[in-house]
């Protein structure tokens, strides 16, 4: 059986299981479909926000980011974990408590203000759909590649998958899809991981290969990785080479942005009880961390595979032969990725090889004139493509390339589901409900949602054919609008008293204008090229790349909210009650004496 037909099986079986869940578990009320009724055990709910949070981004950059860079780029892991316990221990049990359905729903009650909640459905609908844009353009790349057929085709297909599951089953039908995800993705990723540990360490761990030795040449595997990237002219792997105060700002915002965006805290909403709240986020702690333990290996082990194949007699032998690429089975997949056009090589010098070396390095240069190289020939290694292209570059199992591309689409699919359905119930819910039509009847305010979000699809199908900027760029965006707009609303929202309506507009706007231009300024304005007058590497305030901007945002966000409230009318009496009720449990009194 040809690679294509496997992968046509798992893609179909696991597309078609999604469906059927979707069809069982289909929404019959506006609670159903804002909140699954909220009847959604702990457990269960832990593993669909785990799926609904390990987009794309996750499951098929983040190791080839951290493959690419190594040790700087760690702080992924660290920004996207580390939300969500800010998220486990100062938002979701509060927000559950409060008891609505969105979180425009909660900043608008406890601001006492429509024109707040306004706000916060334009900063939520705007971090929702840029963040979907990103899933939409994974959605492409995976299509394309395992059905072999253009990125375009592939991202209409995906649509219609979407459009499918999303629309007629609400946030029941998306719980339980996204548990099926969740096995489907972990699976996919945790497989091939363990036949490469084993290949390179003989250890079935992954975490724990990582700092095995290899079994090759008896070294600890990334002593080994650190020898030959220094080799090749690159910068060791496990030290730090980047600006600290930058890759501290990061990690604070993708932190941030974790607990403020609104499709993962919507998940909270769906929960029985206030405690299991908290209890939903330490299980989707516990399954992220499946994955998240498992990133750093995938990239180390990946790095290493891809240079000794292009190096097979060693850094100081002679580089791979264009004929050994072509007729060697070992490296079908580069002919493979090629025709995707994320992957290219080309012989410069015509020497009937492939050589792969930093060549920007000086050191490297002096070697390259002494051997008549002309410039690295590996001339393009997109970084999406590592976690997809890995079974193949370690030659496993035609079955186990089909589960990876079934686990991708899983990974980007699940993610698009749980944005467009925070898009549809902000219109539905916050706009239409909340300001338009508070009239409107359950069935009316239910068909809006899937209009809703059957626009939001088709807005983000459209962007994802015509990206403003690649996947990484519109992530970006959506992490630093969510730290900078919504998460100071929500922790002002329930832990202070002071900030008042005028406050909490007044700073939600600062934090989100001042972060858009900050990022416009570097990627250009509404990410048209060339329309930027600073770049990431040469950026507008010190070293704080646009990636990075977010945690400042956020901060203008607190200061801004803070100053205006202090100058504005004191919050009245029965919202400070409203604060007080949502921090504490109804009923609890002080400590008695007995």
């Amino acid at each position: 059986m040809d690679q294509f037909t496997i992968n046509l099986i798992f893609v179909g079986a696991s597309f078609a299981l999604y469906i059927g869940i979707a069809v069982w578990a289909r929404a019959g009320s506006t609670s159903e479909f804002y909140a699954a009724g909220r009847g959604v055990h702990p457990v269960t709910n832990g593993m669909a926000t785990a799926a609904d949070w390990m987009s794309a981004a996750s499951f098929i950059s983040m190791a080839g980011l951290i493959a690419f860079v190594g040790y700087d780029n760690s702080t992924y892991l660290m920004g996207w974990t580390g939300g969500y316990v800010l998220l486990a221990l100062l938002l979701a049990p509060y927000l559950r408590k409060f008891g609505k359905f969105t979180v425009s729903e909660f900043i608008g009650d406890r601001f006492y203000s429509p024109t707040a909640r306004m706000v916060a459905v334009a900063c939520l609908i705007i971090a929702s759909t840029t963040y979907v844009i990103g899933q939409m353009t994974g959605v492409g790349v995976a299509f394309g590649r395992f059905l072999e057929v253009s990125n375009t085709t592939g991202l209409l297909v995906g649509a219609v998958i979407v459009f499918a599951y999303a629309v007629f089953g609400g946030m029941k039908g998306v719980t339980y899809t996204q548990v099926a995800q969740y096995c489907v993705l972990i699976l996919a990723y945790t497989i091939p991981a363990i036949f490469i540990s084993l290949q390179l360490t003989g250890n079935p761990i992954p975490a724990l290969g990582l700092f095995g030795d290899h079994v090759a040449s008896g070294e600890p595997l990334l002593t080994k990785l650190d020898q030959i990237v220094r080799e090749l002219g690159f910068s060791e792997y496990t030290a730090h080479h980047t600006d600290t105060l930058n890759m501290v700002l990061f990690t604070l915002s993708l932190m941030i942005g974790t607990a403020g965006l609104p499709h993962v805290i919507m998940r909270f909403f769906t929960v029985p009880r206030v405690a299991d709240a908290r209890w939903s986020a330490g299980w989707a702690l516990v399954f992220i961390a499946l994955l998240y333990l498992t990133a750093p290996a995938v990239g180390a082990m990946a790095r290493l595979n891809i240079t000794e194949l292009m190096w097979p007699n060693g850094t100081d032998g002679e580089a791979v032969s264009v004929q050994m690429i072509a007729e060697d089975d070992e490296y079908d997949w580069m002919a493979t990725w090629q025709k995707t056009g994320l992957l290219g090589f080309e012989d410069k010098n015509g020497d009937g090889r492939i050589q792969y070396y930093n060549d920007a390095n000086p050191e490297m240069q002096a070697k390259a004139a002494e051997n008549g190289w002309e410039g690295n020939e590996l001339t393009n290694f997109n970084r999406d493509i590592l976690v997809l292209a890995n079974p193949e570059i370690a030659n496993l199992p035609g079955w186990v390339i089909g589960l990876v591309a079934a686990g991708g689409l899983a990974a980007a699919l699940s993610t698009a589901a749980g944005l467009l359905l925070a898009i549809s119930s902000a219109v539905s819910h916050d706009l239409i409900k909340g300001q338009l039509n508070p009239s409107i009847s359950e069935k009316g305010e239910l068909l809006s949602a899937r209009i809703a979000m059957a626009v939001a699809i088709v807005v983000a199908t459209y962007l994802g054919l015509n990206p403003p900027g690649f996947a990484a760029q519109t992530v970006a965006l959506a992490f630093g609008l969510a730290a900078a707009s919504i998460f100071p609303a929500l922790m002002m929202g329930i832990f202070s008293k002071k900030v008042n309506n005028v406050g909490a507009v007044a700073g939600m706007l600062a934090g989100l204008v001042v972060t858009l231009v900050y990022i416009f300024l570097h990627k250009g304005w509404f990410f048209i090229p060339d329309t930027n007058s600073f770049t990431d590497a040469d950026p507008l305030l010190g070293t704080i790349q646009s990636t990075s901007f977010g945690a400042v945002g956020a901060m203008i966000n607190f200061v801004v909210a803070y100053v205006v409230s202090g100058m504005t009318k004191e919050t009245p009496q029965e919202i400070k009650d409203l604060v007080e009720s949502v921090r504490f449990p109804r009923g609890a009194g002080t400590a008695q004496d007995h």
